[in-house]
């Protein structure tokens, strides 16, 4: 047994946690934000996809079962948008830390 080698696994095990460790702040640290409705409803969302703030205008408050249905349907919308920036921003980031590792392109992780 070579124990080179085996040293080299281990650097190469602590450097991928330290990547792990970066990745888990980086998606704490990444806000985007998404609305709907012309920006009547917004939603803040972290790389985490969670839900930071959500932020209605008041001039959609209505009284009617048409109006809270239509509010339901823009929060949800701007959420889900919320959530493929995050998505887009966490592969962006991603794509950033591989290309530094001087990995070759590997099929479906690009």
């Amino acid at each position: 047994m070579d124990f080179s080698d085996l040293g080299k696994m281990r650097e190469m095990m602590g450097q991928a946690k330290q990547m792990q460790e970066q990745m888990k702040q980086m998606l704490a640290d990444t806000v985007v934000e998404a609305s709907s409705g012309g920006g009547v409803v917004t939603v803040r969302m972290n790389g985490k996809k969670e839900v930071l703030r959500v932020k209605i205008e008041s001039t959609v408050m209505g009284s009617s079962t048409a109006d809270l249905e239509l509010l339901e349907d823009l929060i949800a919308a701007a959420v889900n948008e919320a959530g493929r920036r995050a998505d887009e921003a966490t592969q962006s980031h991603m794509s950033g830390m591989m290309s530094g590792l001087g990995l070759p392109n590997l099929p479906g992780l690009s």
